[in-house]
């Protein structure tokens, strides 16, 4: 079996960024500009929010801390994005969920500039993604895909299946895997908590991914043998973390598995330093 060491990969990816990043400095005269907000102080918000900002400090890229209380009202929350957007050397802008009750995220996501939507939540982004044009891509299931290039398993012509719906994993990988290209073009079938027969499901999968936020929720013996396993879930546990996936009875069956943590936790981060950058050379493109 291959673990798929997504620790390992998005430290490669990372150091490519630092170099990347030192040259567009000395060309540009600035480095790229990622704008973290975090309203309130939810523990494991706090963590993510720490380990973003680490990331972008090792890869050259400029951190705006906006660390708000959580009495913060919508209007002032709104206020802040809308001169994130107009600021010159914010290239992203990241917006931590969940907000705090009475707070309306979806609007909040919708305010910011598509050209700055480093998470890829924005209905623009998430329209052109579902029509395969250029724009940001979801940071978790983009990593996924950048997880599988990187060790050449591709799910072309393959049954993926996808079990979880959510807007931020579910649905925008089974549209990546779906897409054309070399590393895509998947036969896709997207599964839910509603689905008949889940486990026959899992069995048909040659690609199987896994995203519901239930621990050890998928065992070795809905795997197909051979089938190459991503597990995106992190779950606390009295044991410590876990994935959606049981690891020690899935790994008997599967050809590659993510473990957890390790897997695909560091690949979104990775994939966030990404698209900070592409926003970076998009705006300073537009001043040439």
């Amino acid at each position: 079996m291959i673990l798929l060491d997504g620790k390992k990969v998005a430290q490669e990816i990372r150091a490519e960024i630092r170099e990347e990043v030192e040259t567009l400095k000395a060309r540009y005269g600035r480095a790229p500009g990622l704008a973290v907000i975090l309203v309130g102080q939810d523990p494991a918000s706090q963590v993510y929010v720490r380990n973003k900002e680490r990331a972008c400090a090792e890869a050259g890229i400029v951190s705006f801390p906006f660390h708000l209380p959580v009495e913060t009202s919508q209007n002032e929350l709104e206020g802040l994005i809308q001169r994130l957007n107009r600021d010159v050397t914010v290239d992203g802008i990241l917006l931590q969920l969940p907000l705090p009750a009475g707070l309306d995220g979806q609007r909040c996501l919708e305010l910011i500039d598509p050209g700055k939507d480093v998470d890829g939540f924005h209905p623009v982004n998430v329209g052109k993604l579902t029509l395969g044009l250029p724009g940001f891509r979801s940071c978790t299931p983009a990593g996924v895909m950048e997880l599988l290039r990187r060790y050449n398993l591709s799910p072309a012509c393959k049954k993926a299946v996808v079990v979880g719906r959510s807007n931020i994993v579910g649905k925008p990988l089974a549209l990546m895997l779906g897409q054309s290209g070399a590393c895509a073009n998947a036969t896709v079938t997207l599964c839910h908590s509603g689905t008949s027969d889940l486990c026959r499901e899992c069995l048909e999968a040659d690609f199987l991914f896994v995203a519901v936020g239930r621990p050890r929720f998928v065992t070795g013996d809905m795997i197909k043998p051979g089938a190459v396993v991503v597990d995106v879930g992190i779950n606390r546990t009295d044991q410590g973390l876990v994935g959606d996936c049981d690891f020690e009875s899935v790994k008997e069956k599967a050809s590659a598995l993510t473990p957890v943590p390790g897997g695909v936790g560091p690949m979104t981060i990775a994939q966030l330093l990404k698209n900070t950058i592409d926003g970076y050379k998009a705006h300073v493109g537009a001043k040439e």
